[in-house]
């Protein structure tokens, strides 16, 4: 008789244990505007820490119908996934303490790494991109500006595919390998252009061949019968996955970053 065939143990990977493994709370993270629980989840031995977002949790707004925006951030995370670029962490849609809510995993973020800055003077030193003055006290400006790193360009393309409203300085989490995480995308996908971001360096310049490779590929994937297209259909209404196609076309035809509308406030508030 021969030996019963052995089959190997399945590869746990980040969105298995944040979908399967036990969620326990172990605080709240007070600077968030909606509520937002620090946890753990574990499985089968492994363990890691995670962000918890119950729909219950959140405030309403008036642009933004109740109780949708989990869903967002799991459809930005879709998106993410979509490019390939890996910009926004491992991020689902389950039941928590507190209801269904999202789950996202926890990133440790390198304190040294510097995104942003003010300086002095009109115009940014080489390797940085303005973003437009600030008042920093008693009658002084300064001016705001952001590092020229492909990681952020990347961020940018991405927050122009989900219509960012509230890119701030604190969702950008580069991490010690080298890395950069995007987070807080519940305001994301209207119907209408809400673009509101720190990353308006590259404004009006021509989209890397990287950037239009990825394009046309969520173009596909947001096609009729694709991937993506079905994935956010589960997760926002069929009007906003037509304008996230939209916007794709939009991008795809211009070849350039987005400039700042006039309808809406470009920069966010506070910036960071």
């Amino acid at each position: 008789m021969s030996a019963p065939e052995r089959i190997p143990p399945r590869s746990v990977t980040p969105v298995d244990l944040l979908t399967e493994g036990e969620l326990t709370v172990r605080g709240r993270i007070r600077e968030a505007s909606n509520a937002a629980l620090l946890c753990t989840v574990a499985q089968d031995g492994r363990e890691a820490s995670c962000v918890y977002k119950p729909v219950a949790g959140e405030r309403p707004l008036w642009d933004f119908p109740d109780g949708t925006l989990a869903q967002r951030e799991v459809a930005a995370y879709a998106v993410s996934e979509a490019t390939g670029w890996g910009l926004v962490p491992p991020t689902v849609l389950r039941d928590g303490p507190y209801g269904e809510g999202m789950v996202q995993l926890w990133i440790d973020v390198a304190p040294e790494a510097e995104l942003l800055a003010l300086v002095d003077g009109e115009e940014p030193e080489p390797g940085w991109k303005a973003i437009g003055f600030a008042e920093v006290g008693e009658g002084r400006t300064a001016l705001l500006v952001h590092a020229d790193d492909e990681r952020l360009r990347r961020l940018a393309v991405l927050d122009a595919v989900i219509n960012n409203a509230d890119r701030k300085g604190g969702h950008l989490l580069p991490t010690a390998d080298g890395r950069l995480h995007g987070i807080d995308h519940g305001v994301t996908f209207n119907v209408e252009n809400k673009l509101r971001t720190l990353l308006w360096g590259w404004a009006g310049e021509p989209l890397t061949d990287d950037a239009l490779r990825v394009l046309r590929t969520l173009d596909q994937g947001l096609g009729d019968g694709g991937p993506l297209a079905a994935r956010l259909a589960r997760l926002i209404t069929p009007a906003e996955v037509d304008a996230t196609r939209a916007r794709v076309t939009d991008l795809l035809t211009t070849g350039v970053h987005p400039q700042p509308g006039g309808d809406w406030p470009a920069i966010p508030w506070p910036p960071v």
